[in-house]
């Protein structure tokens, strides 16, 4: 399908913004949602938007044909709940949450019939918050999930390929709820605890002084936005923890090479872990 021309972006964070100023560029008449009257100055003086409030939404997703939900999980349900009354007959609503388990079954379950959410997660990101940030040019290298269930139609997956294909991620895939989580659990949240663990395993005052790109590119993700991975962590706590479990089980058996001195087991690991990132590396020179 064609991308619908009317877009109203809820939250103009840095993924917010950044796909205000995509979909912009893709040709899109744009509009924006956000209680920092700030962000919503700065999306227009820059020409991320064509209008946009930081008080009555009304006006705006009356128009609108689809609307992006850029909001932490709690928000985006609230918001919702609230507000589904403002949208235009068969709107389309998606999301770029990082976790999707009582999300979309809440969310379709309460919504209104004559309007379609379809959940989908751009797995794009930087350490840095808010639309003074805004880079689309980040989705290019970056895989988009669409997470479909049986309450969505043909159309709404439509909308959700098409919104990925304009922002130009690099590619598109499909996932149920439960196989997106677990996935999530593992690529991200994991990623994200070992960075923080990193960070307070030590006092790290002085390790700038010191340390080298191994340090720096395993900790880059520590700067982390504590409310959203809070939110993050604890709405997919079961698959995170058997992810935590998992590592911890690998890493005891790497200490474990180490203290009985077998030199045959720790190589093993090494070339078992070359040839498996050698893997991934062919497979993401393929997409």
């Amino acid at each position: 399908m064609d991308l619908p021309n009317n877009i109203c972006i809820v939250g103009l964070g840095l993924l917010g913004g950044s796909y205000a100023m995509g979909l912009t560029r893709a040709g899109c008449t744009v509009s924006a949602v956000d209680l920092r009257a700030g962000a919503i100055r700065y999306a227009l003086d820059n020409g991320l938007i064509a209008a946009g409030t930081a008080e009555d939404p009304a006006p705006l997703l009356e128009k609108a044909d689809a609307v992006v939900l850029g909001l932490y999980p709690r928000a985006l349900v609230e918001w919702l709940q609230k507000n589904q009354g403002l949208l235009k007959p068969g709107a389309l609503v998606t999301d770029v949450c990082g976790v999707k388990g009582g999300i979309v079954e809440a969310v379709q379950g309460f919504l209104r019939p004559d309007v379609e959410f379809i959940a989908s997660h751009p797995m794009a990101g930087r350490e840095v918050s808010g639309v003074e940030y805004a880079n689309c040019e980040m989705f290019r290298p970056a895989n988009f999930i669409i997470v479909p269930t049986e309450k969505n139609t043909p159309r709404g997956i439509a909308f959700a390929r098409a919104l990925a294909g304009a922002l130009g991620f690099a590619h598109i895939t499909q996932l149920s709820s439960a196989e997106h989580d677990k996935m999530i659990g593992y690529v991200s949240q994991l990623t994200h605890a070992i960075a923080v663990s990193l960070m307070n395993a030590t006092d790290n005052t002085h390790l700038a002084e010191y340390t080298g790109d191994s340090f720096r590119d395993l900790t880059r993700i520590a700067k982390i936005n504590e409310q959203l991975w809070s939110e993050l962590f604890f709405a997919n706590r079961e698959n995170l923890i058997a992810e935590i479990d998992q590592f911890a089980a690998s890493l005891e058996g790497l200490k474990q090479a180490l203290a009985n001195g077998d030199e045959a087991e720790l190589k093993r690991l090494f070339v078992q872990s070359a040839r498996r990132r050698s893997l991934f590396d062919q497979r993401q020179a393929e997409r």
